[in-house]
């Protein structure tokens, strides 16, 4: 029981969209900046803390860095410890609750937050010395409390919850599994079960080992000199105990001797994630990580880069086409990924694969590496406005032994690389033939043709979390079971009762509703959205982010019509035919209407769960799969085509958290995603059989 039928496709687009340009040429670069970095100084405290301080006296305010140097660590069945102690920390000491801290934070007007390896803050001059004061409070005084874990625990299940149908999230997992491996600390995945696994004592244990001032830097950038920032520091920090940390090594992940093809399976999806990668020997500020920077920029770093050019522009496979030559202290790595439909997956990993190939033997034009050197040039000034840049140069310089003048010298030394420069570290980090090729997609119409990419013929099948599994068909449904019998069951969960025909006497009562909701979408503010659906099938939905109206839409059971920020729009005539079934209250009854072809698939799991795979074909010939819960019988996800004015899209949503109102299961928590974007619909609110005003449906 769910639904919205709103565009959230055009909203994500109202937030998300860009001033149009002439893409027929390049723009002309401006001329290189000059960059003012400032004099770095520093001090180190006897009890090992080394402090760093750019004076930068533009703006009357300053910034506290402060980084542990902890190595990775293996944390098993367990993983995730690190973590909750790090946003832990900020939730209360031994001198301040939670919401004490909180306040002292807000009545400064200071920026201040805590992570497993980080605490940073951030306010006006005039409140360095409160800011440090509480930074120092948390450092040394957090006081970790049991039921502060429990709602962190939670938050996070919650997240861990939302990505089990995020495409991107799952990608993400196994590609760390397979690059690193799962004894390695990358290769851990935090799951529900190793989250429910961390005690107090685990993250009181990790608090006690590796919060300590000799493996700490701090940074300190803003309004204030090298005398003013060692006496506060000093004051703050001088009595934080030092303490012996341990520290751990691990060896560098076995390569493939040949590519090795994997394949995740994500039913009913109508666009795969095609990735390509390897791990790499590449260390922060070493002699190639400059080189390694621009040659990642040519190759798919920006949106002119030959990965998306070749995949985006010439030949519209997908929206954006990326690509990554990342550094490490322990294991780095390269890798490329895009989002693609269905059926050209296989051709767009063959264009992946001409891009690198091109890229190893130096098919690469002067005007490509000057166009990047100077775009590069101009991100790193920019990047030079934020103090936390500049506070993480002081660090990185002393943590990874840097020289002096690394940073100086980093547009000098970024735009003396040349064409060999590039071709040479494309052939000693793009390594295809020693890594390997991953899908995330839909098996049944994408796995066949991969198959052909694989030196052996053959390709590995993994579990959301890495795990290889077996390569099968979907199960036979039960005997007897049917797509329409499966629905029944829906609907029967949904009422509570154990016989269709009082289901349907139960959702014949049903007449309308009202639902109140918090709408989180990627890249976009914090929205609200109210949805009122009075039946046989009229619709109202309102979204606003704040005061600000972002669209609206009604139907009135006969016409409707789209008003927002994107223009004012009427509703089609296939747009009015999927209002019958959309603008239900409980849209799957009208599944039984004798319109809509009910096929069941098989049975396939899904986040650990059997399921009931269903295809819906409605009378304008759209299909709808649809996974019904073994167990309960409850929806729990659906996956369909959307056409839009921006190309075709598969629109996955996730309906979790069902309550009971009234006499009616109804799912609290809606996930959704629009292509590369997601969006998260919590409803707060949801009325029963209201009173709804006749002008709420009106069509003006």
């Amino acid at each position: 029981m769910k639904k919205i039928y709103l565009s959230l496709f055009t909203v994500l687009f109202t937030f998300l969209s860009i001033a149009q340009v002439d893409r027929s040429k390049m723009p002309e670069p401006g001329p290189a900046p000059v960059v003012d970095l400032g004099e770095t100084k520093s001090f180190t405290l006897e009890n090992g803390l080394k402090v760093f301080v750019v004076q930068n006296d533009k703006l009357p305010k300053v910034s506290f860095s402060l980084r542990l140097d902890v190595d990775p660590i293996k944390e098993g069945n367990k993983a995730g410890t690190s973590d909750l102690a790090g946003d832990l920390m900020s939730k209360g000491t031994t001198t301040k609750t939670k919401d004490e801290i909180n306040f002292a934070v807000d009545f400064i007007g200071a920026r201040f937050g805590t992570s497993a390896s980080s605490v940073f803050g951030s306010s006006l001059k005039k409140h360095q010395e409160k800011l440090l004061s509480i930074m120092a409070d948390v450092v040394m005084n957090s006081d970790f409390k049991q039921e502060e874990l429990d709602k962190l625990k939670t938050q996070y299940l919650s997240g861990i919850q939302s990505e089990k149908d995020d495409p991107d999230a799952i990608a993400s997992n196994v590609r760390r599994v397979l690059l690193y491996g799962k004894d390695h600390p990358y290769g851990e995945i935090v799951t529900e079960e190793t989250i429910e696994n961390i005690t107090l004592d685990d993250v009181k244990n990790y608090y006690s080992t590796f919060v300590k001032p000799n493996i700490a830097y701090m940074a300190v950038v803003g309004d204030i000199n090298l005398k003013e920032a060692k006496k506060l520091v000093t004051k703050y920090f001088a009595n934080w105990k030092k303490g012996e940390v341990p520290t751990f090594d691990y060896p560098m992940p076995e390569a493939p001797k040949m590519p090795q093809v994997a394949f995740v399976n994500k039913p009913g999806a109508v666009q795969s994630i095609v990735s390509v990668f390897n791990t790499i020997d590449l260390k922060p500020g070493s002699e190639d990580a400059i080189k390694a920077s621009v040659t990642n920029g040519i190759l798919g770093g920006g949106f002119v880069s030959k990965l998306n050019l070749n995949l985006r522009e010439e030949h519209a496979y997908t929206y954006g086409a990326r690509s990554g030559i990342n550094s490490d202290e322990l294991v780095g790595s390269f890798l490329t990924s895009a989002n693609v439909r269905n059926e050209v997956t296989d051709s767009a990993i063959n264009e992946t694969m001409n891009e690198l190939m091109a890229m190893l033997k130096g098919d690469i034009t002067q005007d490509e590496l000057d166009a990047q050197q100077k775009y590069s040039t101009g991100v790193f000034a920019y990047s030079l406005e934020n103090a936390q840049t500049k506070a993480r140069f002081a660090i990185n310089t002393e943590r990874y032994n840097l020289p002096a003048d690394y940073y100086a010298n980093y547009l000098k030394n970024l735009n003396a690389v040349t064409l060999e420069d590039v071709k040479m570290i494309s052939q000693k980090y793009i390594k295809p033939m020693n890594g390997y090729i991953m899908v995330v997609g839909n098996k049944d119409e994408v796995a066949d043709k991969v198959k052909a990419l694989s030196p052996t013929g053959e390709i590995t099948f993994y579990d959301t979390y890495g795990n290889i599994e077996e390569d099968k068909p979907l199960e036979a449904a039960p005997e007897g079971v049917t797509g329409k019998s499966v629905v029944e069951s829906y609907l029967m969960a949904i009422t509570e009762t154990s016989k269709v025909d009082k289901a349907m006497v139960s959702l014949k009562k049903l007449n309308s509703t009202k639902k109140m909701a918090d709408v989180t979408i990627t890249g976009a503010p914090p929205m609200t959205m109210e949805v009122a659906i009075q039946m046989p099938n009229k619709y109202m939905s309102n979204m606003a982010a704040g005061a600000m109206a972002v669209q609206k839409q009604v139907f009135d059971g006969t016409k409707g019509k789209t008003t927002g920020m994107m223009g004012n729009s009427d509703m089609g005539e296939e747009e009015i035919a999927k209002m019958h079934y959309e603008g239900a209250v409980v849209p799957e009854m009208r599944y039984l209407d004798g319109k809509v072809k009910l096929e069941i698939k098989g049975v396939d799991q899904m986040n650990g769960e059997s399921v009931y795979v269903v295809d819906a074909t409605l009378p304008s010939g759209s299909v709808k799969t649809n996974y019904f819960s073994v167990k309960s019988g409850l929806l729990i996800s659906t996956v369909e085509m959307m056409e839009t004015p921006q190309g075709s899209f598969t629109k996955e949503e996730s309906y979790e958290d069902y309550k009971k109102v009234g006499n009616y299961m109804f799912a609290h928590k809606m996930g959704q995603s629009v292509g590369p974007q997601q969006v998260t619909v919590v409803y707060n609110k949801i009325e029963v059989n209201p009173s709804i005003d006749a002008a709420t449906f009106v069509v003006e």
